[in-house]
């Protein structure tokens, strides 16, 4: 449900989550004009036209920040769109999305910039911020024009889904945004190693006769990657990571106190490279699902703050195109609108984190490794707001995604938490309802 009207708001009776300040008390939060104004206000600061908004048994948090979402607008329309994409991410809880710069033509100008940035304000859904290219055309062979990309509102860069092979050029560029103070986000992974790749290289894939992703793949990748961050102290982000490997060398140069993060996407905290013995093309995801053991690592080093943040790994498809043969399909799937609860069901609802570290590695740690407004409650930040059912339980049906895209590897699975109400700058965006919940 979509609201024009910017009203000020009291939201009541509430368990208060913020990482940003250490709570996780019962609180009211008052929002006046679109910001928040306070926490815990005395009747007398409360304006009498306030709306109020009851809260009892819910979460209230900062809005979830994604990372890395696939838009595909212009160009793939068919897979999603700017307007159902910022529309999926309200109803996951997402305030605020990063958007790859894997369009056509990719978003290595000044006006691709612009294009994606004013149709996001046209679809009044989550706010999209821009990730522009790192290399011309996404071709891994020019530095792009970043200073006029930085100029036109880009937040950070990158070829993601792609990597970057080229280790002169992500050097060069690196020291170059220290000039800027953005990051680069690169997806770790040697081009020659996984080509042809259909699924993790393991036990499975060898008993199904599958192409495997081996795991050397990226874990090189990633040794390149922190390598040459320590070297131009530039900012780096690496991921969405997925082997044991990957996590030991980030976990040994944040030691060192190198500053790099990472982050980690849901269905590789909780599914294994075992589903695709159904040879079913909903589970041909990137990165793709490891081995039993490749998912505990991960689960355990998104807990200790090794990996910082979750990343929904967005990457729509379109019907037809996840339709064909498993060899065939492109890898890729919705998950926008199940990543918050697929975080409460296998990471909280397994007593892994709690709900102060969900929040930071879904909200607060985003919004630090990107840069952008957003991850916080405190007074005078943008009222960007999710309202958390964190007991509602339901089954996940793909075909009644607001996304254009109906291949998700959760389709079919029991979820526990859904957002109920999802607030960009003090204006309710989305409200869950029985017919779009599927509330058990």
């Amino acid at each position: 449900m979509n609201e024009t009207v910017k009203r000020d708001l009291l939201i009541e009776n509430a368990r208060l989550v913020d990482p940003s300040q250490d709570l996780d008390c019962s609180a009211r939060l008052l929002v006046i004009n679109g910001c928040v104004s306070k926490i815990d206000p005395t009747d007398q600061e409360i304006p009498a036209t306030c709306e109020r908004l009851d809260a009892k048994g819910k979460i209230v948090a900062p809005g979830l920040i994604d990372l890395g979402a696939e838009l595909r607008e212009p160009g793939n329309e068919e897979d999603e769109t700017i307007e159902s994409g910022s529309h999926a991410a309200l109803a996951g809880g997402f305030t605020s999305v990063l958007c790859c710069s894997s369009t056509r033509p990719c978003i290595d100008s000044p006006g691709a910039v612009e294009f994606v940035r004013q149709k996001a304000t046209k679809a009044r859904g989550a706010r999209v911020h821009v990730i522009g290219c790192l290399s011309k055309g996404r071709e891994g062979e020019q530095m792009a024009e970043l200073g006029l990309l930085s100029v036109a509102g880009a937040v950070a860069f990158s070829d993601a889904p792609k990597s970057m092979p080229n280790d002169a050029l992500l050097k060069r560029a690196l020291e170059y945004c220290r000039m800027f103070d953005l990051p680069i986000f690169d997806r770790p992974e040697v081009p020659e190693l996984a080509e042809g790749g259909m699924m993790h290289d393991g036990q499975v894939s060898l008993l199904l006769g599958l192409k495997g992703l081996p795991t050397e793949a990226e874990d090189l990748a990633v040794a390149r990657d922190v390598r040459l961050a320590e070297a131009t102290e530039g900012r780096l982000h690496v991921g969405p990571v997925s082997t044991m490997g990957a996590v030991d060398m980030i976990r040994r140069v944040k030691s060192r106190g190198i500053d790099v993060t990472a982050s980690v996407c849901p269905h590789n905290l909780c599914l294994s490279d075992v589903k695709l013995r159904s040879f079913d093309s909903k589970y041909k995801v990137h990165p793709p699902l490891r081995s039993e053991k490749h998912v505990e690592t991960l689960r355990n080093a998104l807990a200790d703050g090794t990996i910082d943040a979750i990343q929904s790994g967005h990457m729509p498809r379109s019907r037809e195109k996840k339709m064909d043969d498993l060899d065939l399909s492109p890898f890729g799937g919705s998950a926008l609108e199940t990543t918050l609860a697929t975080t409460i069901t296998y990471m909280i609802g397994e007593q892994l984190i709690d709900w102060k570290t969900a929040i930071n590695r879904l909200s607060t740690a985003p919004a630090r490794i990107a840069g952008v407004p957003g991850g916080t409650l405190k007074p005078g930040a943008p009222a960007d707001i999710v309202i958390i059912d964190p007991d509602a339980t339901w089954m996940v049906d793909a075909t009644r995604f607001r996304s254009h895209c109906i291949s998700s590897p959760l389709d079919g699975h029991s979820l526990q938490g859904r957002a109920t109400h999802t607030i960009v700058g003090g204006e309710i965006r989305y409200r869950l309802t029985p017919d779009l919940g599927h509330i058990a």
